[in-house]
């Protein structure tokens, strides 16, 4: 029954993916070229002083995003700072400076990590007017430079890509926002609660006294999952009832996380004008994404040891009503895709299963990806697998008719660089400077020896992917780990994107060349199987010595 109940899940999230990927491609391929303004937008484009008819090149599309990005962040903080004073603070103190740091980072990143309790830290003006607005605009930003990107591929000899500010209020307003009215009515339908009553003082079965919190959850957690964000309005995520009652709210909200990501394809293959070249990308993360989910599924159906194998699987740090395939079907989403949203305890997971979640996020978080990161992300991937394609047949590496020469592959090489190089040296200076070791020992990791290991490796993945989820086990509310995880997100979400408008720069600069007999098909199956080869090899062995001293030392124990 069990197995049953897992395929039909399965078999319905595939169906209704299938049936929004050509609506909801099509439309942000319509959204992203269209030339017509909304009126109100046109107001907005006035009050700052942005001609929509005026496109730019790649430094000045950057120069938008970091300083959009820095005014952000500089918001968000300014807000926790003086949240004593500000209405419906629900009574909350102002937040630290180390917090409101990783906090502002965190959001603006897309990464939503939360070192705290959010039920217990944020008021509600926090909540929405700081957490929520970035929840939208951060999605928005991502989509942007994917778009970006795509324009690169798509254009001739042309010196702009876009225009920044064009795209980021289409994002928002035009997409993200009217799914998110759609989707935050059918999971108040659901059961997710969303009110402003504070906290409500009841009594238990047993008599005892405890304090429950309300809020405006649904409007939060509808974008938090839509804009592949993560966090949540509460300490323990999409398990908590308030924000996901049932199993197919879980399953719904597998939805939102999935739905734009496997959607741009369709987006990019329409922009650049063959829907063949979106199929490929699909294919690859359709089929990455399939076999991390099997992967998962199967190590915790199969837990070792006396208790699971009684309760028919690992079932420690599961919610019941969702059972162990609803866990490893959420939890394989959220971290393949840069949301970070939970419904489970990873940390509680199998040895070898807790790595498959870290695992999806150094794959840097491709199939398919948060929402734009995924694309341009597998894009990248896509011009170092037709590099070594030419290599291999001794030709120059074409792709969709723009050659791939040194400038192209320097960047793309920088790129895959980036996140590994955040992870790792963030994880050894954890360990290697007495001074933070000690800290990190005795307040940080509950869980002391491989695991404990396992728990920072974890946290410096998640911050330097822009994920957002935690082991669950680590103290990260430190002075170390705020900054160094602030510091990390950051990096790990500006610097690819420095990369990537660069590579959209130089791609949109070429003339398209004809394709010969010597051009590799790059919407075929033998394209399709490089690909993916490419994304293992390049990105997830990268971290497969880390591994050894950390999951798999753990399993193999």
């Amino acid at each position: 029954m069990a197995v049953l109940f897992a395929v039909l899940q399965a078999a319905t999230l595939a169906l209704i993916l299938a049936l929004v990927y050509r609506p909801l491609g099509d439309y942000m391929a319509r959204l992203y070229t269209s030339d017509r303004d909304w009126r109100f937008e046109r107001s907005l484009y006035r009050l700052i002083g942005v001609d929509p008819r005026s496109e730019q090149s790649w430094p000045a599309y950057l120069r938008g995003v970091l300083a959009f990005s820095v005014v952000g962040v500089l918001f968000v903080y300014v807000l926790q700072r003086a949240q004593a004073v500000l209405p419906y603070s629900l009574g909350l103190p102002a937040v630290p400076e180390g917090l409101s740091f990783n906090t502002a980072a965190s959001f603006v990143a897309n990464t939503n990590w939360q070192s705290y309790s959010p039920e217990l830290t944020m008021g509600y003006t926090v909540q929405l007017a700081g957490l929520a607005v970035q929840n939208f605009v951060s999605a928005a930003v991502g989509i942007a430079v994917a778009v970006a990107l795509v324009r690169g591929f798509a254009r001739r000899g042309s010196g702009t890509i876009g225009n920044f500010w064009v795209d980021l209020f289409r994002g928002s307003f035009r997409l993200l926002l009217p799914l998110s009215v759609i989707g935050a009515i059918v999971l108040m339908i659901g059961g997710v609660v969303q009110n402003v009553n504070g906290f409500t003082e009841i009594t238990t079965l047993a008599g005892n006294s405890q304090s429950l919190p309300g809020g405006p959850v649904a409007s939060q957690e509808v974008i938090k999952l839509l804009g592949t964000n993560g966090g949540g309005f509460f300490n323990v995520n999409s398990a908590h009832p308030f924000e996901n009652p049932t199993a197919w709210t879980s399953l719904f909200q597998n939805v939102l996380m999935l739905a734009i990501p496997f959607a741009l394809p369709r987006t990019f293959g329409r922009m650049v004008g063959s829907n063949k070249q979106g199929y490929a990308i699909l294919a690859v993360m359709a089929t990455l994404y399939v076999v991390s989910l099997a992967a998962l599924s199967a190590l915790e159906a199969g837990g070792n040891g006396t208790a699971p194998e009684l309760a028919g699987g690992a079932l420690e740090g599961k919610e019941a009503r969702f059972g162990i395939f609803g866990s490893t079907l959420f939890g394989t989403t959220s971290t393949l895709t840069s949301t970070g949203a939970v419904n489970s305890m990873h940390d509680s997971f199998t040895a070898i299963g807790g790595m498959m979640p870290m695992l999806n996020m150094m794959l840097g978080e491709v199939a398919p990806g948060g929402v734009g990161s995924g694309l341009y992300g597998m894009l990248v991937l896509a011009i170092i697998a037709v590099f070594i394609a030419g290599l291999l047949v001794g030709r120059t590496p074409e792709y969709l008719g723009k050659k791939i020469g040194p400038r192209e592959i320097k960047l793309a090489s920088l790129y895959i660089l980036v996140t590994p190089t955040l992870v790792l040296v963030g994880t050894a200076l954890s360990f290697a400077i007495p001074a933070i070791r000690a800290d990190v020992e005795s307040v940080s990791i509950w869980n002391p020896g491989i695991h404990g290991m396992s728990e920072v490796l974890y946290a410096f993945t998640s911050a330097s992917n822009n994920n957002g989820s935690a082991f669950a086990g680590l103290t990260a509310n430190t002075p170390w780990f705020n900054t160094a995880l602030g510091v990390a997100m950051l990096l790990g979400r500006f610097i690819p994107i420095v990369l990537v408008l660069a590579l959209a720069g130089s791609l949109a600069a070429q003339d398209r060349v004809p394709a010969t007999a010597g051009t590799l098909p790059t919407h075929r199956p033998q394209f399709v199987g490089l690909l993916v080869g490419v994304t293992v090899i390049v990105t997830a062995l990268t971290y497969f010595p880390v591994l050894t001293l950390g999951p798999l030392a753990e399993g193999l124990n």
